[in-house]
Formats: structure tokens, C-alpha cells, sequence
């Protein structure tokens, strides 16, 4: 029975050696994060960390700014603030 087992060792998907992509998905950042946080401390924790947008990497800095949300309650009020910002679709790749 071990050696049914050591078979089974490959991955069920193949991986392929696509175009990176630049930036991290925004629930990275939101798990990082606890609820309710005001907008300034969000930015003082993550303001640097770069985005994954439709429109391709943005500073979540930038982004905060263009929000007029002032705190966020839960993590839902957050990332659908920073949703509404940036839009929602596929991310490009290089």
C-alpha cells in the first residue's frame, strides 16, 4: 500500500511556466489586517504593499486615497471599498 501512495506524489494540476504577475492579490493584504481599522492605519501597515488591479499593479496607498471611506468594519467593507476603486475583472499579465 505504500507505494500506491508514493505514485500518487504528482501535483493533480500541471503548473506552467507563465508571465508572472506583478503584485499580490488583495486577500493577502486582508488577511494581514484585523477589523474595524481606519483607513490611516491601514495605509501606515500595507500603504506600500503593491496590488493586483485590472489595470495592472497599483500602490494600495494609492488606491486608499482614492476612497472616501474613512474605517473599515469588517473585512468586507474593506475589500469592497477597494473594489469599487479599482474595478473587479482579469488581471494582466507581462
Amino acid at each position: 500500500m505504500a507505494d500506491d501512495e508514493e505514485e500518487d506524489t504528482e501535483p493533480a494540476v500541471e503548473l506552467g511556466d507563465g508571465p508572472e504577475v506583478e503584485g499580490v492579490p488583495l486577500a493577502q493584504v486582508t488577511s494581514r489586517l484585523h477589523f474595524g481599522i481606519e483607513k490611516s492605519e491601514v495605509d501606515r501597515r500595507e500603504g506600500d504593499t503593491t496590488i493586483r488591479t485590472p489595470d495592472g499593479p497599483r500602490d494600495l496607498s494609492a488606491v486608499l486615497g482614492e476612497t472616501d471611506e474613512t474605517y473599515f468594519s469588517t473585512r468586507q467593507a474593506f475589500e469592497t471599498a477597494i473594489r469599487d476603486t479599482v474595478g473587479t475583472g482579469p488581471v494582466p499579465t507581462e
